[in-house]
């Protein structure tokens, strides 16, 4: 039978800006998506990956179309489009980039965008941008200043800026319409080097009809910045008059702004007399905007040259930068309203929170509310936020900077602790008192800062996979929610898959199971279903306990890792390890850092024995085929010193029958229920996990205490397990039972009964601990399954 989901709860309002801390703010309720059971959306707007063929057939089109085109857009007839590019979304919206030509001359500034929608949209919504001017009017194209005056007059502009070797080129006749009115005007090159030995091409513009200098510009734009983070830098700059500006024009024209302690508007733009920027030191006004613009600058050129992604917004727009902002303040923020950066200058106003993977964080916040729009409240605000230090993160390590390496630690320059930790750790999130490992049903309701750390956990296993390591000097040992090691596929691959994800899947109310679904649709996109990192996000999303663990495809040896085990001093235990090979042949079976008094059977693979000495060892087994191919699985074995004391005969759970509701147990939403659409097997109450027919994962745990002396311990249930799957051969919905990090039993469509079955399972290895026990209902796609569970126990003898 098919599930009713609950019903939502009333949204609450959401803020329109992001920022990068959480101070003392208390947790946000989670706002309520819709039925969380809907497939995932691919987003409109984004650019479509075209073959070479396809790109040069849409340019032909639209030169083919460039008469009726500049028609549709009023322009003069004098006026002439040449194409410059275009881009197809993915619901096939093009848009066409064009200059300007006006009598045959060039038109500077000129250029424009024309938005046409898909044929399937009506007419007449065609949007066009332009650069300045719509219509290009001039008086006379005949100059009357020469172009060899206009070509002294630009080398002698340019030995004024302390060009070394100036020599110009020939000087061409162009409209400039880059501000004001245009005007007909020679457009002169001059090369050379700028004082600091970099190459020069000063463009200036000087008008044909009274020799004034119009504009200039530097094509090589570089700059000299001294920031507190990242050492000397080249900034890009413009150079307006005889000022400097912080005005990168390579790079949609991104802007750092000073507010002089302020709190609204744009503030004032930075400039300088000499193109040298900054100190180094956070008591120097420049320096913080120097960090600012390199950030921003950094940030543009890795979604550029990683993604293809031109700008916030991937229209060639950049957004803006404003440093100083209030006093004192110790954070920074993303603001749609303005579309821009916002950085404070710390406790002390000297440490700026303008550090590379702080500026990545912000406008990344941007990107993804142009893209996904993941709503800042509940599991997707802490997608949204994680999603900010990922990419924040990818900025850091793409700059390659030496005085700010790339590591897995966010906000670590800032130095906001005061004792030189960072502000949150991906490899273990949990290290910063705050924040969450894995994912767990409650997550949506934590401040969006600390529901982040699952999936910055997520994405520091899919990267660099779990344990110990060392990267960049740092290092790091990341856990697995369930202790199965997880092997990394590259930060790279990590990168492009989330990504993809974002852009494409993702929508404004995606869940952490959801993300997974988005995740693992972007690695099929990318790489194939089939895939190591098809495997790899599947796996590294079961290390923060988001949906189960998929076999890593191989062409030699597999070996089930068997997950983290426990034991006790002087209790026999018997555990097969499994393992397969592409190759044929007999396989050999070793071992390393069994738990003392252990061994492993080289021909069977059968670890047996009765532990000797407590402790927690680091198990290593490895499998060796007939061609000498191997494969490993590493795990935790904890042995515990043998139970002492008395036992008394009871029952440990608390509502053991569910009949008093949703307590003492932790659930998913709507797990413990009365609903009559499935009977429980006494009383009113039962817990019933999935049962939707859509990709769903439902939990149900609590923690108990056995006494030491109790090494009779039994936990026992009754299961009902009912489906609509027809196959008798394919386990599409799986229950896994846990006790810790041991898996009991997993249960699956394929032993759906017609009545509730007993089970029942010793707990002997746990006396004298305390032990989380844990149901866990996976269910893909379609056709539903639902585990219902009735009457649990834990009995001591």
């Amino acid at each position: 039978m098919r599930r009713i989901p609950p019903q939502a709860a009333a949204a609450g309002a959401l803020a329109a800006t992001a920022a990068f801390l959480a101070l003392g703010i208390p947790a946000i309720p989670a706002v309520a998506a819709p039925a969380p059971h809907a497939s995932p959306l691919r987003t409109g707007g984004l650019e479509a990956e075209l073959t070479p063929a396809q790109h040069t057939a849409l340019l032909k089109k639209a030169s083919a179309q460039t008469v009726s085109t500049a028609d549709s857009l009023g322009l003069g007839s004098k006026e002439k489009l040449v194409v410059k590019g275009v881009a197809k979304d993915n619901d096939g919206t093009l848009h066409t980039r064009y200059e300007r030509t006006y009598a045959g001359l060039p038109v500077l500034g000129g250029d424009l965008v024309v938005h046409t929608p898909p044929a399937s949209v009506a007419a007449g919504t065609v949007s066009s941008t332009f650069n300045n001017k719509r219509t290009i009017k001039v008086a006379s194209t005949a100059p009357t200043f020469t172009k060899a005056s206009a070509q002294t007059k630009a080398l002698k502009a340019a030995k004024a800026h302390d060009a070394k070797s100036p020599a110009t080129d020939s000087a061409r006749k162009v409209i400039w319409a880059g501000s004001g009115t245009p005007k007909l005007a020679w457009e002169t090159v001059v090369s050379g080097l700028q004082h600091d030995g970099t190459p020069s091409r000063l463009h200036v513009i000087t008008d044909a009809a009274t020799g004034k200098e119009l504009f200039q510009y530097e094509d090589i734009k570089t700059g000299t910045g001294n920031s507190q983070y990242s050492g000397t830098v080249t900034i890009g700059t413009t150079l307006s008059g005889s000022t400097y500006q912080l005005n990168d024009t390579t790079r949609g024209a991104a802007k750092t702004y000073n507010l002089n302690n302020g709190t609204s508007g744009t503030g004032t733009l930075m400039t300088d007399s000499d193109d040298v920027w900054g100190t180094g030191s956070g008591s120097n006004t420049q320096t913080a905007g120097v960090d600012a613009h390199f950030g921003a600058q950094t940030t543009w050129d890795f979604y550029k040259n990683t993604f293809g992604r031109s700008g916030i917004k991937n229209d060639g727009v950049a957004a803006y930068s404003r440093v100083h902002y209030s006093t004192a303040y110790v954070n920074a923020f993303w603001d749609d309203d303005c579309f821009c950066m916002t950085y404070g200058d710390g406790d002390g106003g000297t440490k700026a929170l303008t550090s590379l993977d702080i500026a990545g964080h912000e406008m990344t916040h941007g990107v993804t509310s142009n893209t996904a729009g993941l709503n800042y409240s509940g599991e997707s605000g802490g997608l949204n936020e994680a999603t900010s230090d990922i990419f924040g993160t990818g900025v850091e390590f793409y700059a390659a900077n030496s005085s700010d390496v790339g590591d897995y630690l966010v906000g670590e320059e800032v130095d906001i602790n005061g004792d030189g930790t960072p502000l949150r750790y991906m490899d273990e999130p949990d290290k910063d008192g705050s924040s969450y490992d894995s994912w767990y049903s409650g997550i949506g309701n934590v401040d969006v800062h600390y529901s982040s750390g699952p999936a910055n956990h997520m994405f520091y296993l899919l990267s660099e996979g779990s344990g110990s390591k060392t990267i960049n000097g740092v290092t790091y040992n990341s856990p697995t929610s369930d202790g199965v090691a997880v092997a990394g596929i590259g930060r790279a691959a990590a990168l492009q898959i989330w990504y993809k994800a974002l852009t494409t899947y993702m929508t404004s109310s995606t869940t952490y199971a959801q993300a997974r679904t988005a995740a693992l649709n972007a690695a099929t996109d990318l790489y194939g279903s089939s895939s190591t990192q098809y495997a790899g996000v599947g796996n590294a999303f079961a290390g923060i306990n988001v949906g189960s663990h998929i076999t890593v495809p191989t062409t030699g040896v597999t070996v089930t890792n068997p997950g983290s085990q426990s034991s006790t001093v002087g209790t026999a235990v018997s555990l097969q390890i499994s393992a397969s090979s592409t190759n044929s042949g007999s396989l050999t079976y070793a071992a390393t850092g069994l738990p003392t008094g252990l061994s492993i059977s080289s021909s069977t693979g059968a670890i047996s024995g009765t532990p000797t000495t407590a402790g927690t060892y680091s198990s290593t087994v490895t499998v060796t085929d007939s061609t000498g191919a191997t494969g490993t699985a590493s795990f935790t074995w904890t042995v515990s010193a043998s139970g002492g004391g008395s036992c008394t005969s009871t029952q440990l759970l608390g509502n053991q029958g569910f009949e008093s509701g949703s307590t003492t147990w932790t659930a998913s939403s709507g797990v413990i229920t009365n609903s009559s659409s499935q009977a429980a097997r006494t009383g009113s109450y039962k817990a019933w996990l999935d049962g939707y027919g859509s990709t769903h994962t439902d939990t149900l745990s609590q923690s108990v205490t056995i006494p030491s002396g109790c090494t009779g311990t039994t936990f026992t249930f009754y299961l009902h397990i009912d489906t609509a799957e027809t196959t008798t051969s394919t386990q599409y919905d799986k229950l896994t039972v846990t006790a810790g990090s041991t898996t009991l039993a997993t249960y699956s469509n394929l032993n759906a009964a017609s009545g509730y079955v007993a089970k029942s399972f010793s707990l002997s290895a746990f006396a004298g601990t305390t032990v989380a026990l844990k149901f866990s209902g996976v269910e893909d796609s379609s056709l539903q399954t639902s585990f219902v569970i009735d009457d649990t126990a834990v009995t001591t003898s």
